[in-house]
């Protein structure tokens, strides 16, 4: 009997421990799949809002965080006039409420924002955008999951708006959004005229370090940055990606000790049969692959029930109403990979002291064993 046929045995024998250390593992992995999916969704939707047909961003120096930020009526108007720059849009982000929805992203544009004519307008024109005071315009979730359409009046915050468009987008947090003129989100939000970031499309892509020279040479209280260069310096991303990591190995080290538990309880049940296997010519080596085979085949059918249980979690959360279109999960083969690659090395940390123990199980000793 070979090494394989008796890890199926035993596992088939032990079917109630093996379930339980395959179930730590599957959680381990649905939880870290679910989690890395969303936050890297997240991220890169708010990294293609930013980047939208943009080079360079331009934002106040030394913010956590870019709702926080402040660029000042004369900076946009600076930075505009640099010879480098094609176009530069501000944008003034916001938090808002609605009736049933206490968090509500609120972007606050100009008429001319690429992101308004790359929209596919289902109620209203990009021309109407800004034309009469006192209207909102909504991405298609946010219309759906406040219930409202074109014309109707919709309650935000401390005022009240009449929506005069609707338009769908690809970025799940514009669509998720509503949106104002720049001029009447500054006042909405008390910011004198301020935005929050400035998106710059250059004359030429290799004008960048002329470009980011001159403007925070000049402007010494914002800060210039390439969008590959912001995307990986962005604290709020480090810090997202830092926790769904930090989550996913705790959920790991949960199934790692529920296969070391197995498998500890399972050499203390077959220490006679160990025995057997010794007398019968078995190496210590071979004692310890059959140990390291049962929970590498336990750490495989959790990591396939758990990606089964992950990404079935996922197709649900990305259709449930609540979420206002802001679950868009993404999943790239080395997070995969690394997700499998942590499941058995879980899997094999958590097998070596009970390899360890019944390698230095003596037969003799063993076989008098009750």
């Amino acid at each position: 009997m070979n090494i394989l046929s008796l890890v199926y045995t035993n596992l088939r024998r032990h079917h109630w421990r093996a379930l339980i250390g395959m179930a730590g593992i599957a959680f381990g992995v649905a939880a870290m799949l679910t989690i890395l999916a969303i936050v890297t969704g997240a991220i890169g939707m708010f990294q293609r809002l930013l980047a939208s047909d943009s080079h360079y961003l331009v934002f106040e120096r030394n913010v956590s965080d870019l709702f926080f930020s402040s660029v000042t009526p004369a900076q946009v108007a600076a930075i505009r006039a640099r010879p480098e720059v094609a176009e530069a849009h501000p944008v003034l982000f916001g938090i808002v409420s609605a009736p049933g929805h206490p968090v509500v992203t609120c972007f606050g544009v100009e008429a001319d924002d690429p992101r308004l004519a790359r929209a596919e307008w289902r109620a209203g024109t990009a021309a109407d955008f800004g034309r009469e005071p006192g209207r909102v315009y909504l991405g298609s979730r946010a219309a759906e999951f406040l219930h409202v359409r074109a014309g109707d009046e919709l309650e935000i915050g401390r005022g009240r708006f009449r929506v005069g468009g609707i338009f769908k987008t690809e970025n799940g947090f514009e669509d998720g959004g509503v949106f104002l003129p720049l001029a009447e989100a500054q006042e909405f939000f008390h910011r004198a005229g301020a935005a929050s970031i400035v998106t710059v499309k250059l004359r030429a892509e290799d004008l960048g370090a002329a470009f980011k020279g001159g403007v925070e040479a000049a402007q010494p209280g914002v800060i210039a940055l390439e969008n590959r260069e912001f995307n990986s310096t962005y604290n709020s991303f480090k810090i997202l990606n830092f926790t769904a990591w930090a989550v996913g190995v705790c959920a790991f080290c949960l199934g790692g000790l529920g296969v070391a538990n197995t498998m500890l309880l399972s050499v203390f049940t077959r220490i006679r049969e160990i025995a057997v296997l010794r007398v019968c010519g078995f190496s210590r080596g071979q004692v310890a692959g059959l140990i390291f085979g049962e929970a590498a085949a336990i750490a495989a059918a959790g990591v396939a029930v758990g990606f089964a249980l992950g990404f079935g979690l996922l197709a649900v959360l990305e259709q449930v109403p609540q979420f206002n279109g802001y679950v868009r999960a993404t999943t790239q083969p080395l997070v995969l990979a690394g997700i499998v690659a942590t499941a058995f090395f879980t899997a094999v940390l958590g097998a070596i002291y009970p390899a360890r123990f019944a390698m230095r199980i003596q037969p003799a000793e063993a076989l008098r064993y009750e």
